[in-house]
C-alpha cells in the first residue's frame, strides 16, 4: 500500500486541477461553443502547454537542477500580456485578434501553468518515488526519469478526464443557461 500513495496523489491531485477552471475546462468549454467544434478537441492542445510546463519542473527535480521560479514566472507572465496586449490592441493583425486555434489554446495553457506552478506541486509526489526506497521503484522497474514521466502521465491523464468531463457539462449546460436568460427579458 505504500507502494501506491504516491501514484493516488498524482491521479488525485490531477483531478482536482482539472476542477480549476485556470487548469482549461473553461477554454474547452469555449471551444466547445464554437460552431462545428467540441469541447474534447481542445484537450490535445491544453495538455500539450500544461505537460510542457510539468516538464520543465520534472527535469529539474530528476536532474538536480534548482529553478529560479521569479524567473519563470516573470517569462510567462510577459508571454501572457503581450499575448493579452495583441489580442485587444486594435491595430493589432487581424491574425492576433482572432480566436484561439490550437497553438493558442497550448501557448495558453502552458503560460497559465507556468504561472500557476505546474509541476512545483508534484515535487513532494516524485521525491519519493524517484529517490525513495526501492520498494517503490521495485514494481516498475523503471529508472527515477522512467517514474517521473509515469507520474506526470497519471496526473495529466486524470486532469484531462476530469477537465473534459466539466467543460462537456458547461457546453450542455450553457443553452439552456442562455435560453432561460433570453425568456426573462
Amino acid at each position: 500500500m505504500d507502494v501506491l500513495w504516491p501514484w493516488l496523489l498524482m491521479a488525485g491531485a490531477g483531478a482536482l486541477h482539472g476542477l480549476n477552471p485556470l487548469n482549461g475546462w473553461a477554454l474547452a468549454a469555449a471551444w466547445g461553443v464554437r460552431p462545428g467544434c467540441r469541447p474534447h478537441q481542445a484537450l490535445g492542445p491544453l495538455a500539450l502547454g500544461h505537460a510542457a510546463s510539468a516538464l520543465l519542473v520534472v527535469a529539474a527535480v530528476v536532474g538536480g537542477l534548482a529553478m529560479d521560479r521569479g524567473l519563470a514566472l516573470g517569462l510567462a507572465g510577459g508571454m501572457g500580456v503581450l499575448a493579452a496586449c495583441g489580442h485587444f490592441w486594435p491595430r493589432a493583425p487581424r491574425a492576433l485578434r482572432a480566436p484561439a486555434g490550437r497553438a493558442g489554446l497550448a501557448l495558453g495553457s502552458f503560460v497559465m501553468a507556468t504561472l500557476q506552478g505546474a509541476g512545483l506541486m508534484l515535487v513532494p509526489a516524485l521525491v519519493p518515488l524517484c529517490l525513495g526506497s526501492s520498494a517503490a521503484q521495485a514494481p516498475t522497474g523503471l529508472g527515477a526519469v522512467g517514474l517521473a514521466l509515469a507520474a506526470l502521465a497519471v496526473h495529466m491523464g486524470a486532469m484531462l478526464a476530469v477537465t473534459g468531463l466539466v467543460a462537456a457539462a458547461a457546453c450542455r449546460a450553457a443553452p439552456v443557461v442562455l435560453n432561460s436568460h433570453q425568456k426573462r427579458r
